[in-house]
């Protein structure tokens, strides 16, 4: 797809790339200085990191961080050398 930018900078991005990534009109889009190419990525809110987790609850309190891995992906059998020592 390709867009041509007018004499004051501005672009119209293609209708298929604003469906696909849910860009709505006065949609802020922050732009990466960093990078050799044209990079722009939806701004967050200034409110969404506030807001962002505070509901979530940790379904497994009492588990360590192993053992929440091997309950998410099941055990992992290593193979003879690898072992574990305890």
């Amino acid at each position: 797809m390709k867009a041509t930018m007018t004499s004051k900078g501005q672009i119209t991005i293609p209708l298929g790339i604003r469906q696909r990534l849910g860009l709505k009109a006065g949609q802020v889009l922050d732009f990466d200085e960093t990078v050799s190419y044209l990079k722009a990525t939806r701004a967050i809110e200034a409110g969404a990191w506030r807001k962002f987790g505070q509901k979530a609850v940790n379904p497994w309190p009492k588990l360590n961080s192993t053992q929440i891995v091997e309950r998410l992906r099941g055990k992992v059998a290593l193979p003879p050398g690898k072992r574990k020592s305890k």
